[in-house]
Order: structure tokens, then sequence, then C-alpha cells
């Protein structure tokens, strides 16, 4: 069973090019869906049918586990049966034709253009920390990067003259314009990590205060206080400025092929949520200031 999940991971990594988080997801569920199989069931995994799966389900459930986690347990289990398949270890995948009650799905939180100026404006420029945290945000809100993509930048990934930044995304790489105030918010910055280390192309663009990597717990951190600090009464996450940055480009013109291209997502799909969150704030406009509305 052991091997099963070695392999599944090296599947994931090499076949459907997944990326670390998602890796790490699914190892967790197969993890837990292997000692349920071994030790609750006592089956094979080729002998596990479509009602052992919900009986799995209905276990997630009784333990308190969220329906998001519920859904992606199942996906995860409807992979690993692919893989199973792929290698000749099971003739059928159990989990294909699993009816699940999704919770309906919500809209991501977006700020508006006047909290995103108030978020941007909190970090104060006077020392390393605040010049980096400035830079962070600004390229955040620029081009829309997921923030485990902003954290494995370095130096080389982004070209100042000519307001470009270079992004390995988790399904293609993409190059992105970025604005000029964010471009100059990494130049400070930049000066200023120059004074501290050897700017060489290859290092992290974004380092902690010992000189590595920051990390995606890192900067979580680091948006909670600003936002904290601005007054911004609405739960923010490290994605929101991905969110805002998406639907303020679609609420200003631009077309949903650009903005696919510019997120990195796989699928058009994905990217159509913004419509329905422009439409909302639309709606809500409209409503608030129409006068016979």
């Amino acid at each position: 069973m052991v091997d099963y999940l070695t392999g599944f991971i090296v599947y994931l990594e090499t076949t459907k090019s997944a990326s670390a988080n998602t890796i790490d997801a699914y190892k967790r569920d197969i993890s837990q869906y292997l000692d349920y199989v071994i030790n609750i069931k006592k089956k094979n995994l080729s002998d596990i049918s479509t009602s052992d799966v919900l009986d799995f389900i209905e276990l997630l459930q009784k333990k308190g586990k969220s329906e998001s986690t519920i859904v992606r347990c199942a996906a995860s289990v409807r992979c690993f049966y692919k893989y199973l398949i792929a290698i000749g270890e099971a003739h059928q995948n159990p989990a294909l034709g699993l009816k699940l009650s999704h919770e309906k799905k919500r809209l991501p939180e977006i700020l508006t253009s006047e909290e995103v100026d108030l978020l941007l404006s909190q970090p104060s420029c006077e020392d390393f920390k605040g010049c980096r945290d400035k830079a962070m945000l600004e390229l955040l809100y620029a081009t829309g990067i997921r923030v485990s993509e902003l954290v494995s930048l370095n130096i080389s990934d982004i070209n100042l003259e000519l307001g470009i930044l270079y992004c390995r995304g988790e399904y293609k790489s993409r190059i992105i314009p970025v604005y000029k105030d964010a471009i100059d918010a990494v130049m400070n910055y930049l000066v200023l990590l120059g004074n501290e280390y050897q700017l060489d192309s290859n290092r992290a663009l974004f380092v902690n205060h010992n000189g590595g990597r920051l990390s995606r717990q890192g900067f979580w951190k680091i948006i909670k206080q600003y936002a904290k600090q601005a007054g911004i009464n609405k739960t923010i996450t490290p994605h929101t400025l991905r969110h805002s940055f998406a639907a303020h480009l679609l609420e200003n013109g631009a077309d949903l092929k650009s903005i696919k291209e510019m997120l990195g997502h796989a699928d058009i799909s994905s990217t159509q949520v913004y419509t329905q969150i422009v439409s909302n704030h639309f709606r809500e406009v409209y409503n608030k200031c129409h006068p016979r509305a």
C-alpha cells in the first residue's frame, strides 16, 4: 500500500504536473483512504465498490470534516484510481460516479479600488521590511500571481527596464506586464536588498530577516497585519489581491481570455467566476445609486 502512495505522488508530479500544495493535500487524503481500506474495510484496492467509497465519505462527515474537504477527498480518491488503472492495479474507478451534495460555492471576496489603495499605502518604506512588504503587495496586485508564485520568484524573473514579470506557474509559464508604481517599489526594495546581500540573479527576490526565501505562511502574517492596520473589515487572504486584480481588470473592460492568460488558469471556466463578481458589484451600485431602484 505504501508503494501505491509513493507511486501516486510520482504520478501527480510527472503525469499531472500538480502543484506542491495539491500533492500535499492528495497525499494526506489518500493516506487516510488507504488506512480506511486496510484497517476498516480490510479489502484490496481493486475490490472496493462505489458503496465502499461512500462509506469513506460518511466516515469523514462523522469526523466533522468540512464539505469542501470532503469534496476534495472524493477528487483525490477518483484521481488515485485513475493512477491504479493506469498501472494495471484496478479495472474500474469506484469514485467515478460518486454523487456528492456540493456546498454552494462562495464567490471570492474582493477589495474595492479604494481598499486596495489603502492596503498598499500601509507599509512604511523607511526600512528594509517596509520596502519589501510594499514591493510584494504592489507586485501581487499588479500581476495577479499566486502567493506561492510570488515567494518562488528570483531576482532574474522581473525585468525592471521592460516592466514585465516572468512567472513559472502551475500549468504553464507566462509573462505579465507590471505597472510603474510596482516597478518603482521593487526597484527601491532591490537597492536595500543589495546593501544587505549580493544581488545574484538566482537569489530569491523576497527574503526573510535571515536572508532566506520568504514563505507563504510568512506572507500570510504580513497581509493580515496590514489589513488590520488599514481597518479593512473583510476576510483578507493571500489570494484576495489576486481576485481583486482579476475583477478590477474585468470591470474596466479587459476580456476574459486575456485575464485567463495572466492568471495562468488552465481552463476559462475558472476565470468566468469573476464575471459573476463584477455583475454582483454593478447590481449593488445600481441598487444603491439609481433613484428608482
